[in-house]
């Protein structure tokens, strides 16, 4: 009997470890730059005595699909998008360098250039970008940064890191959405990397079939919990029976 719960055990919580996981990548569904978190199982054989078709469930990865986003030309001066499979350097909220696609940029109170959701976007040497005040900003596809000021002449103020992920320098996906370097270290700044202008990448999760996987989730959590609770009806029909005797 024990061992019809801890099977069906392990699949309800691979159902609701899956459902979580779909639950944050719709809820991202309109999050500029965001690619959704995907995850695999396995099935682990049960050695010992009983059916050999007993199987565990257990995770074997976590990683990202890198598809990229719809585009959307919005033709202000300070959104961009990272081409092939460059990114942006960010700083994030733990104070290490990370990366992101998300290009909508804007200058704070702090005359400092951040992304959308107010992370620091960092130049090619890893510093913050400063801003002069009422200055009007530009991006180039290289990444360069003008700034304009009232009856002065544009003035370059720095460029963007972009850092291109390769399969012998992957980027990972952290808790907190952003992307790393396997080492934690920082990445080589990539001056060939480029942007295209006036445009954003949205997100890469399709609402319609993410929707349908969690249905697929949520049937399977319910299978097996239903397993669960036939392992307790058994249990104490069992026990029943043991005890007329």
């Amino acid at each position: 009997m024990d061992r019809l719960i801890y099977t069906s055990m392990t699949g309800a919580a691979a159902a609701a470890d899956r459902q979580a996981v779909l639950a944050n990548n719709l809820a991202n569904v309109s999050t500029n730059g965001f690619r959704q978190e995907l995850q695999a199982y396995r099935a682990v054989p049960i050695n010992g005595d009983g059916s050999s078709t007993r199987v565990f469930a257990l995770e074997t990865a976590s990683t990202h699909d890198n598809t990229p986003g719809t585009i959307t030309f919005t033709d202000r001066n300070l959104d961009a998008m990272p081409q092939g499979n460059a990114f942006f350097a960010v700083q994030g909220l733990d104070g290490t360098e990370a990366y992101s696609r998300n290009g909508g940029f804007q200058v704070n109170a702090n005359g400092t250039l951040v992304n959308s959701v107010g992370l620091q976007v960092l130049s090619a040497d890893g510093a913050p970008i400063d801003v002069p005040q009422n200055a009007q900003v530009s991006l180039g596809v290289d990444g360069t940064i003008t700034a304009k000021v009232d009856g002065q002449p544009i003035n370059t103020i720095g460029r963007l890191k972009l850092v291109t992920a390769t399969a012998d320098e992957p980027l990972r996906r952290s808790a907190d959405g952003l992307f790393r370097t396997t080492t934690g270290d920082p990445a080589q700044n990539d001056a060939n990397a480029r942007v295209q202008t006036g445009a954003l990448e949205g997100s890469n999760v399709n609402a319609v079939s993410t929707m349908v996987s969690m249905i697929e989730a949520a049937r399977q959590f319910e299978q097996n919990t239903r397993l669960l609770q036939t392992a307790e009806t058994d249990d104490k029909s069992a026990s029943q029976l043991l005890s007329m005797n």
